[in-house]
């Protein structure tokens, strides 16, 4: 596996585990067979696993599967606030806390605003706290780096790479 070094020095593997479509029976997370394709690729020397809040069943399989395996510490998990489901400050505290419970950890390695698309969400989002929310986190340990996923076009990305120092993006 090639890796490359993040921001802070991290070693990342180049290739990551995307946990959108795991294998399902039934419309059900089939954790038996999630678990081999995670754990085969974990043993391929990937250690950068990405869900989100809304991919059905994904955080709670995953989480579930690395204690499971002993693993976490091992790992980077990325997963990601739908800010657009966000109205509050108290809103972003009971998501992000519902995320840890379900991924079984007390921090996350990446996490992003999952596909901010303009300014005028951001600017939403400051306006309930979130700058101070995030470096809240970020001082506790909670979220190592914050970031963004973007699915637009390249001025608008420019933009929102302004309004930030991030971490990281994911496009």
């Amino acid at each position: 596996m090639n890796y490359r070094l993040d921001r802070y020095g991290n070693k990342i593997s180049l290739l990551g585990f995307g946990c959108m479509r795991l294998p399902q029976t039934a419309g059900i997370i089939n954790k038996a067979e999630a678990e081999k394709q995670i754990m085969a690729a974990y043993n391929a020397g990937i250690n950068y696993f990405d869900t989100a809040y809304i991919y059905p069943g994904s955080e709670s399989a995953i989480g579930e599967i690395f204690e499971k395996n002993g693993i976490r510490k091992n790992i980077n998990i990325a997963t990601k606030l739908p800010h657009y489901l966000i109205k509050t400050r108290e809103g972003l505290d009971k998501l992000f806390n519902e995320e840890l419970k379900r991924l079984r950890t007390d921090y996350i390695d990446y996490y992003l605003m999952h596909m901010l698309a303009d300014i005028e969400s951001w600017e939403k989002l400051k306006s309930i706290g979130i700058i101070e929310w995030i470096q809240e986190k970020k001082d506790r340990g909670q979220i190592r780096q914050i970031g963004f996923s973007y699915h637009g076009n390249s001025d608008m990305y420019c933009k929102l790479l302004d309004a930030y120092d991030w971490d990281f993006s994911l496009i």
